[in-house]
């Protein structure tokens, strides 16, 4: 795998970017979440440090409060003070009860220089001296204030819960009451402590959702980034893959005409050299051919031998040429079905020889632009091919479908196309076949490429070969 991203396909040159751009995610939603994590620590001590700041600012209040309108009243209504006294207790409370309203404030206590409970808002905790904690005590001896955070449920299962229940984030506040500068006291002595406790879940369930809103828009935003960077990585690696692959074909078709240019020439004078000897000695042994024949003589069977050898070398020699020096068409309208009228006339005796049914569904008329006599060669050479390749008691079937953009179909029954060998097919000079050049398909290939059609090879499915030729869409020159 590593192998194969590090030695990336040229092709695919992007094989390795991708690799990266993933890899950039993970790496993008590790530091997103790490961050977020961050962020919302940062925002849950800060709310907290918040808390910290309002619960003593409602302390100093409440200190203030009790001195002001409970203290100095009851010292100079009662002398001294004894919450043991209905009416002071209650006073007290009052007190307590209007300055501690909607601020969350769940229970109030307030321990004498003993450490007991001289008042609570829980009245079976007065006079208890056992609940004093430490919290209580080094009040009482730095004169100091502290705080205490309780929580009834951890932060990661905090996060995961959509509501929380109340009180599971507890604050507690234990600050020393003190004597105010007033009425002849310059000493702020301490008088008791108070203690009280908040209920700040709902404080907390915000963070936990700032939290859940940081992580959720990070995580969006770096995925949405990351995809349209991936689209376009991909497209643009597409687009480049196609690119590289139609530079290959390019490369390997120049090639190949580089080669077959400079065969061409090679076999092209050879032709032309051998095609005037040629044309002697097939004329003179078809005229020894017919005197033979007429006069009965034993040598008949070898001169037809030497004749028609010497039509098949003429044709090996007319197919170098033609592929070799092909033929600019002239364009004219041109009758498809009658150059096909013209092919099956040529070749139905050679069908009858192996006993091969010709078939056929024409129209009427079909006009395309092109060069007749190079048309003809193509459809001759096409279904010679066909013909060749049909065992006895095969058939042929052509039709022609379309008049805007005419398509040539012509299957057999023959053994097919090897799969594997597709390519080759179109390519001169390769044959399946024990006689033959190969040029039969190449030059009809090369013919209707020059007049803009296009050369299908393919299978039929129940069996036998299909060669589809499709015409362009063109306006009929005359």
């Amino acid at each position: 795998m590593l192998k194969h991203l590090f030695r990336p396909d040229p092709a695919r040159p992007f094989q390795l970017v991708k690799f990266l751009s993933w890899s950039s995610l993970v790496l993008i939603l590790a530091s997103s979440l790490a961050l977020s994590a961050f962020i919302a620590n940062y925002a849950r001590e800060t709310m907290i440090g918040k808390n910290h700041e309002f619960a003593l600012l409602l302390a100093e209040n409440l200190n203030h409060q009790i001195y002001q309108r409970f203290t100095l009243p009851t010292v100079l209504g009662f002398g001294r003070i004894e919450l043991r006294q209905p009416v002071q207790y209650e006073r007290l409370e009052q007190v307590i009860a209007s300055t501690t309203h909607s601020f969350h404030v769940m229970e109030v206590n307030i321990y004498d220089n003993e450490g007991s409970v001289s008042y609570s808002t829980d009245k079976e905790l007065v006079g208890e001296t056992e609940i004093a904690g430490s919290e209580i005590m080094a009040a009482l001896e730095k004169g100091s204030y502290n705080f205490k955070l309780k929580r009834n449920i951890s932060n990661w299962k905090a996060m995961f819960q959509i509501t929380m229940e109340p009180q599971s984030i507890i604050l507690k506040t234990v600050y020393p009451l003190r004597a105010e500068r007033t009425l002849g006291i310059r000493e702020e002595t301490i008088m008791g402590i108070l203690e009280f406790t908040q209920d700040i879940t709902v404080d907390y369930q915000k963070v936990i959702r700032f939290q859940w809103l940081t992580i959720i828009s990070s995580i969006t935003s770096s995925l949405i980034l990351f995809f349209l960077l991936y689209m376009i990585i991909l497209r643009t690696d597409k687009v480049l893959a196609r690119r590289i692959t139609e530079k290959q074909r390019l490369e390997k078709e120049l090639n190949q005409n580089e080669k077959l240019a400079s065969m061409g020439r090679m076999v092209a004078s050879i032709a032309h050299e051998i095609r005037n000897p040629l044309g002697i000695i097939r004329s003179s042994s078809e005229i020894l051919y017919r005197r033979a024949k007429k006069e009965g003589s034993p040598n008949t069977r070898l001169l037809a031998a030497i004749f028609d050898e010497t039509k098949r070398l003429s044709q090996i020699v007319n197919d170098f040429l033609d592929y070799a020096r092909p033929k600019q068409p002239k364009m004219f309208q041109v009758d498809l079905v009658k150059v096909w009228q013209e092919v099956f006339s040529f070749l139905e005796t050679e069908a009858e020889k192996h006993n091969i049914e010709l078939k056929y569904e024409l129209p009427e008329h079909v006009f395309i632009a092109g060069d007749k006599d190079l048309i003809y060669r193509a459809f001759y050479n096409i279904l010679i091919n066909s013909i060749q390749a049909v065992p006895e008691g095969g058939s042929i079937h052509v039709t022609i479908t379309g008049t805007d953009r005419p398509v040539v179909t012509v299957a057999d029954t023959g053994p097919g196309f090897e799969l594997s060998m597709m390519d080759k097919y179109l390519e001169p000079f390769y044959t399946t076949k024990d006689t033959g050049t190969g040029l039969g398909l190449a030059i009809a290939g090369n013919v209707l490429k020059n007049h803009g059609a296009e050369l299908v090879l393919g299978n039929q499915k129940q069996g036998g070969a299909e060669v589809r030729v499709y015409f362009p869409a063109k306006g009929i020159e005359t």
